[in-house]
C-alpha cells in the first residue's frame, strides 16, 4: 500500500432544532474544507434550512452531502410537518418529539440503513441523540458528541451533580458558590433547571446522555481553548477527552452564507446592512432571544418601552408565542417614533452578519450558546438574560469568569419556552442598556475585554490557532482509527 491515506467519511447527525442543526452544519463544512467526506443526515424539512448552502459549497469543490430519512410525524402524535423542536406547538407535544427523536423512536432503524449501506469512519452526533452511540458501535464505527455548549457548563454541571452544593442553602434566593471549580462561581436554586412531571423526560434522557458521552471517542465542542483554558483542563481532569473546534460561525466567511445562515431573514439584507452603515461605530444594541424563547405581550411592552427610554440605537429581532397575533405588543406610536432609531426584524435575522458590523457594540441575549460565543467572537459586550437549559450557566461564564457582560436580572429558570408574565421591567432594561452603551470606565474595560477575546477567536481558527490545530488533531486521530480498523 502507498503512504497516502484513503479520504476520511464523517457523518453528521444534528438534533432537528434551529440552535444545533447551524453549528452542526457548520461543523460539517469545517470538516469537509479540511478534506474530508462530509454526509449531513437530517429529514425533509430540516434540510432545506441549509440545502442552498450546500449546494454552493459542493460547486467550490468540498465532498459534502445531505442524506435525508423521513420524520413521520403523527405516529407520536405531532401535527404533520412537526420535524423541528422549534415548531412544537405545546409543552406536552414537546414530550413527545423527545422521546420519539432522543430515544431513536422513529430515527433509528433509517440511521442503521444508512450506516449499514455507507459504512462511515465516524459519526459525530448531537448530545441529545445517545442512542447513536450504541448504533455506531455495532458498526464498529467511533462516535463523537457534539455538545451545543461551552466545556464550562459541562464541567459546571459535572460540579452541581458530584457535589450538590444547592442542597445546602434554605431557600431559593440564597446564594451559594460551587466548590473546586477554577473560579468562583456562584448561583441561586432559582437559576437552576426543575424539571416538572411533565419533563420527567428530559431527566432520563440526561442519564442516558451521560452514558453515551462515557462511552463515546471523545467531545467536540463549540468553543475555543483560550476562551477557557482553566476548564479544558479541569474537563480533562474527570477523565473526558475533548477537542476545541469554535467559533464554528467564522467558517462562514461569505456575505451570503452569513445571511442565510440558518434560514433566510424576512427582513432585506441591503437594507438592514445600510441602515446599520448609518449609525456611528458602537452605538448600536442588537436584541435576540433566540430561535425558541417567547416572551408575553407584556414582557415585549417592557422591552420596547425600556429601549425606548434608554434612547440607544437598537435592532430587536422579536418572537412571540405561537398562534398569537404579533403586531399588537408594541406600544401606541412606537414605531413612528423609533422610525431611524430602531429596526425591527420579525422572527429570524442574519445575526452574524449583524452582530460584526462596525457599529454594533453591545447585544442583549437569551445567552444560547450559539448566541453566546456568537458575540464573544464578534468582540462585543453581553447583556445577559438567561431563560432556560443551561443559559444561567453561560451567564456566569460571561459576567463572573470573562467579565464581558451585565446580567438584565432575571433570576428564575424557566421549564417551557412560551414566558408568561413579567421577568424584566423596562426601568430595568433602561438601566442596564444605558449601563452597558455609555463611555463610563466599566463599560470601555467590558468593550475592551471583549474585543481582545474577539481578536482570539479570529486568531484560534486561523492556521496554526488553537482550535484550527484541534480540528487537525481529532482528524488525524479518526484516519489512524480507520486504517487500524482496514
Amino acid at each position: 500500500m502507498g503512504t497516502e491515506s484513503q479520504q476520511l467519511h464523517v457523518f453528521f447527525f444534528p438534533f432537528m432544532a434551529q440552535g444545533h442543526l447551524i453549528p452542526l452544519v457548520d461543523v460539517a463544512r469545517l470538516f469537509a474544507s479540511r478534506g474530508t467526506k462530509s454526509t449531513i443526515i437530517t429529514t425533509p424539512l430540516n434540510a432545506l434550512h441549509f440545502a442552498e448552502t450546500i449546494d454552493r459549497d459542493k460547486h467550490s469543490g468540498l465532498d459534502i452531502e445531505i442524506q435525508i430519512i423521513p420524520f413521520p410525524a403523527a405516529e407520536v402524535g405531532l401535527p404533520e410537518g412537526c420535524e423541528s423542536a422549534d415548531s412544537v406547538p405545546s409543552q406536552d407535544m414537546a414530550t413527545n418529539f423527545f422521546q420519539a427523536v432522543s430515544h431513536g423512536t422513529l430515527l433509528q432503524q433509517p440511521f442503521e440503513q444508512l450506516l449499514e449501506n455507507h459504512r462511515p469512519d465516524c459519526v459525530i452526533a448531537d448530545m441529545f441523540l445517545p442512542w447513536t452511540t450504541n448504533a455506531a458501535n455495532k458498526y464498529g464505527i467511533p462516535r463523537l458528541v457534539f455538545h451545543f455548549t461551552s466545556l464550562f457548563s459541562l464541567c459546571v454541571i459535572e460540579n452541581i451533580e458530584m457535589y450538590a452544593p444547592h442542597k445546602n442553602v434554605t431557600s431559593d434566593a440564597e446564594v451559594f458558590e460551587l466548590p473546586g471549580l477554577p473560579d468562583k462561581i456562584k448561583m441561586t436554586n432559582s437559576q437552576l433547571p426543575n424539571y416538572d412531571d411533565s419533563y420527567n423526560t428530559f431527566s432520563k434522557l440526561k442519564e442516558k446522555m451521560h452514558e453515551a458521552d462515557v462511552k463515546s471517542f471523545g467531545v467536540l465542542v463549540n468553543s475555543f481553548y483560550e476562551l477557557e483554558p482553566a476548564y479544558a483542563e479541569y474537563y480533562k481532569g474527570m477523565g473526558r477527552r475533548a477537542w476545541h473546534i469554535g467559533p464554528v460561525s467564522r467558517c462562514n466567511i461569505n456575505a451570503i452564507d452569513k445571511a442565510e445562515r440558518g434560514k433566510k431573514s424576512l427582513i432585506d439584507v441591503h437594507n438592514c446592512l445600510s441602515w446599520l452603515n448609518s449609525k456611528e461605530p458602537d452605538s448600536v444594541l442588537y436584541v435576540s432571544f433566540g430561535s425558541h424563547t417567547r416572551f408575553s405581550a407584556t414582557q415585549l411592552q417592557h422591552i420596547a418601552m425600556g429601549l425606548e427610554a434608554s434612547q440607544v440605537p437598537f435592532i430587536w429581532v422579536v418572537r412571540m408565542a405561537k398562534n398569537k397575533d404579533t403586531n399588537n405588543f408594541l406600544p401606541e406610536g412606537f414605531e413612528e417614533r423609533m422610525e431611524g432609531k430602531g429596526l425591527i426584524i420579525k422572527d429570524w435575522a442574519p445575526q452574524v452578519l449583524i452582530l460584526n458590523h462596525p457599529s454594533v457594540g453591545g447585544f442583549l441575549t437569551h445567552c444560547g450558546w450559539n448566541s453566546t460565543v456568537e458575540g464573544i467572537s464578534a468582540g462585543v459586550p453581553l447583556i445577559t438574560w438567561p431563560v432556560f437549559a443551561e443559559q444561567f450557566y453561560n451567564e456566569k461564564l460571561v459576567t463572573q469568569v470573562l467579565k464581558t457582560g451585565i446580567t438584565a436580572g432575571n433570576e428564575v429558570w424557566n421549564c417551557w419556552i412560551e414566558l408568561e408574565g413579567l421577568l424584566v421591567t423596562k426601568e430595568k432594561i433602561k438601566e442596564v442598556v444605558t449601563q452597558l452603551m455609555d463611555n463610563g470606565q466599566q463599560a470601555q474595560d467590558m468593550r475592551k475585554r471583549a474585543r481582545e477575546l474577539g481578536e482570539m477567536s479570529k486568531r484560534a481558527v486561523e492556521i496554526g490557532g488553537s482550535s484550527y490545530n484541534d480540528l487537525t488533531t481529532i482528524i488525524e486521530e479518526l484516519r489512524v482509527h480507520s486504517q487500524k480498523s482496514l
